[in-house]
């Protein structure tokens, strides 16, 4: 992932809408799904983790790029692992429950298969999300904008199906994020699949029917909609505002570039 974009601004940013997000969301899948075990792919500052570990949750990992701010963590530091996710990765275990939300887009195409076998190597059972085309108002950020059929396709090559059970419950909380309640998708392994069947009902099927995969939700629209309506002005602002976010992460990473290759050149002479 591109660290530049992904700085302290960047999750303090994000930080409350997720956290309010995952205090509506965690506890249904606590109930439903029954882990012991959670590993969250893309944590960021362990926001989702944080949840988890509210609800007596012990067992949890995070992990995400080298560029997370250790001091913004949410959980202990001992529980977070840095890694390269746009690389592959394997673990001596498996969890009980996999997390990645809205991560999967801001990894090159390349990556996408590479991305999604790492997390059918983690556990059985995956709660995933993805931004789909046009979510992102800044390009760059987001670099594999996919609607969710795409990823539906990725998760079968590894053998895994899909259940659209998440969204049916969250569409219409206002506590939850509209990017959590239009893209999050339940992922099981085709052969423990039958496991799940309290969540495989009439409710589950008629909303299937009703409400396609590819689908997006009105307060997506309504975004838009509001900043068509900005004044220049305003919309400068906003500009403004992300490329600075951009420009100071940046600028933080060259001067602790600068401060380690000097640190290492007066190790050197000494």
């Amino acid at each position: 992932m591109p660290s530049t974009y992904y700085g302290r601004e960047f999750f303090e940013n994000q930080a409350a809408s997720s956290l309010r997000s995952a205090e509506a969301i965690v506890p249904d899948l606590i109930q439903h799904l029954r882990p012991r075990s959670v590993v969250d792919v893309g944590c960021g500052v362990g926001t989702w983790l944080s949840v988890f570990l509210s609800h007596g949750m012990t067992d949890v990992l995070g992990i995400d790029g080298d560029y997370v701010d250790r001091g913004m963590l949410l959980v202990p530091k001992d529980v977070f692992m840095p890694h390269d996710l746009a690389e592959p990765l394997r673990l001596p275990r498996r969890f009980d429950l996999v997390l990645s939300l809205e991560t999967a887009e801001h990894l090159p195409p390349t990556c996408a298969e590479t991305f999604v076998r790492t997390l059918t190597g983690l556990g059985d059972v995956v709660v995933f999300s993805a931004a789909v085309p046009g979510q992102a108002w800044i390009k760059n950020i987001h670099l594999n904008e996919q609607w969710p059929d795409y990823w539906v396709n990725l998760f079968r090559k590894n053998g895994y199906d899909v259940l659209d059970y998440v969204r049916r419950r969250v569409w219409s909380n206002d506590r939850v994020c509209w990017w959590y309640a239009q893209n999050i998708l339940l992922f099981i392994k085709h052969d423990r699949y039958s496991a799940y069947a309290h969540l495989q009902n009439r409710e589950v099927d008629d909303f299937h029917n009703a409400f396609p995969l590819s689908i997006v939700h009105p307060r997506f629209l309504e975004q838009y909609a509001d900043f068509d309506r900005m004044s220049l002005a305003r919309k400068v602002w906003l500009i403004k505002k992300a490329l600075k976010s951009v420009c100071c992460d940046l600028i933080r990473k060259v001067l602790r570039k600068v401060a380690g290759e000097g640190q290492n050149n007066t190790s050197a002479r000494n």
